[in-house]
Parts: structure tokens; C-alpha cells; sequence
């Protein structure tokens, strides 16, 4: 089993800042480095939405047209941790952010990904 936790969610004003971290554990996880990461959204009433993903070997990313420009997705294997640096916040953010595990290569639909965190709430306030 991989384990993921999310952190860094919390409550921002509008065209605020906020970097959300996800550390993957897990007796399964032999090398951290050959796993695809995502970062997904829920908003309340809303269907489960891709953000961003980041690709193993660190070679591809890929964003969502809404948050093109204003998130980055980045990962550090010496720490088993992916982290999604999130400006210009609006309130169309304010979601449950969920961190995402798949072996190798970016998908951006959920059923894709094997191993989820529990998610870490995200409030953008006008």
C-alpha cells in the first residue's frame, strides 16, 4: 500500500497564495521516483476535477486550462513529496485539493489513479 497525506490547505483571500505538499509513505513504495503525481479538486455539488500532474522523470506536466499560468506542480523524490504552488487564488478554487499516485506517465482522469490522499481544504475568500 502507498500512503499519501496532503498539507498546506487553508483559508486565503483573493490573489493570495498558498502551496499545498502531499509526502507518499508505504511499505509498497519502493521508489517514489517512478510514480506519475496529480494533484484534483471537489468543490461542493461538483464532480472531482483534475488540476495538475506531474510525471515521473519529472519531463512532463500538465495543468488544467484554469489554473494554467497561476499553479505549479513540482516534486521532490529525495523526499517523496509533490507540491502544487498555487497563485492569483480566486474563489472558484475553494475546493477539497486531493493529491493522486499512478506508476510512470500524467493522466488527468481520476479513475486513472491507484492511491489517493484523504484531501486538505482549500477556502478563497472574496
Amino acid at each position: 500500500q502507498v500512503q499519501l497525506v496532503e498539507s498546506g490547505g487553508g483559508l486565503v483571500q483573493a490573489g493570495g497564495s498558498l502551496r499545498l505538499s502531499c509526502a507518499a509513505s508505504g511499505r509498497t513504495l519502493r521508489t517514489f521516483g517512478t510514480y506519475a503525481m496529480g494533484w484534483f479538486r471537489q468543490a461542493p455539488g461538483k464532480e472531482r476535477e483534475f488540476v495538475a500532474a506531474i510525471s515521473w522523470s519529472e519531463a512532463s506536466t500538465k495543468y488544467a486550462d484554469s489554473v494554467k499560468g497561476r499553479f505549479t506542480i513540482s516534486r521532490d523524490n529525495a523526499k517523496n513529496t509533490v507540491y502544487l504552488q498555487m497563485n492569483s487564488l480566486n474563489t472558484e478554487d475553494t475546493a477539497v485539493y486531493y493529491c493522486a499516485g499512478r506508476k510512470y506517465y500524467v493522466r488527468d482522469i481520476p479513475s486513472e489513479y491507484d492511491y489517493w490522499g484523504q484531501g486538505t481544504q482549500v477556502t478563497v475568500s472574496s
